[in-house]
């Protein structure tokens, strides 16, 4: 009886299945580089379309019908100056760290110290209860001794730590600060103040503040009654100034 010959290969047809498999398979490697590629793409859209929701869409000033009450609020300057500025800021915040170092003595320069601006700051509490807890020992220091609140609102941006996301505002820190920059302050007392949030109050009026005038970001500046789309533009602050003194004539 004749064996059975054994099957013949077919090298064609398996070197076939292999290329398949190499393809399929640099194809699914590269599925996913396609994918996150787009997801990017996607983000880097949205977040220019946030931005631009929030500016106006067309970067323009936003016009309101008046501008933020200044009732209890410290004032930097001349309270009887013809413009008002207003910064909505958070401590916590590094972009308004960089505009306490790089606009406002500009802007005190130029203006406030001729008496024809006058600087007003409000609460915002972006970044959780540090922002509170820091907003709660500055309108403290304001309710108690007025006169040096513009020293330690300067000393809390100063002491603002490199990294965002580093637990700086401690009580422990703000009474430091208070002992380094209020020599007035009876430390006792302002740690009993921040452990029952006596200022609160005045923290709920920013908050109002914040809401009534729509601020998703900080730093958000207003001149008069008008919020600039750009706060670290110091030309269009300038521009709107003059042009709002000279209304003021």
């Amino acid at each position: 009886m004749a064996k059975k010959s054994p099957p013949q290969r077919r090298p064609h047809a398996k070197k076939a299945k292999n290329a398949t498999k190499s393809a399929n398979k640099s194809a699914n490697n590269v599925r996913p580089l396609i994918w996150i590629s787009l997801a990017v793409i996607g983000l880097l859209v949205l977040v220019v379309a946030i931005n631009q929701f929030l500016q106006g869409q067309d970067g323009q000033p936003v016009q309101y019908r008046e501008a933020p009450s200044l009732e209890g609020q410290p004032v930097l300057g001349n309270g009887n100056a013809p413009v008002t500025v207003v910064e909505f800021g958070d401590y916590k915040c590094p972009s308004c760290k960089i505009w306490e170092e790089r606009i406002l003595p500009r802007l005190k320069e130029d203006y406030i110290d001729k008496g024809k601006v006058r600087f007003a700051f409000i609460n915002v509490l972006f970044h959780g209860e540090e922002s509170k807890l820091a907003s709660l020992a500055a309108e403290t220091v304001f309710a108690k001794h007025a006169d040096a609140f513009w020293t330690y609102h300067h000393a809390l941006f100063e002491a603002q730590a490199s990294s965002h996301d580093s637990r700086w505002v401690t009580k422990e820190r703000l009474v430091e600060l208070a002992e380094r920059h209020v020599p007035d302050m009876n430390l006792e007392m302002f740690k009993e103040e921040l452990d029952r949030e006596t200022a609160l109050p005045a923290v709920e009026t920013d908050m109002a503040l914040v809401d009534k005038f729509q601020v998703e970001l900080t730093p958000s500046v207003m001149i008069n009654n008008v919020m600039l789309p750009d706060p670290f533009d110091y030309e269009a602050i300038q521009a709107m100034i003059e042009q709002q003194l000279e209304a003021a004539k």
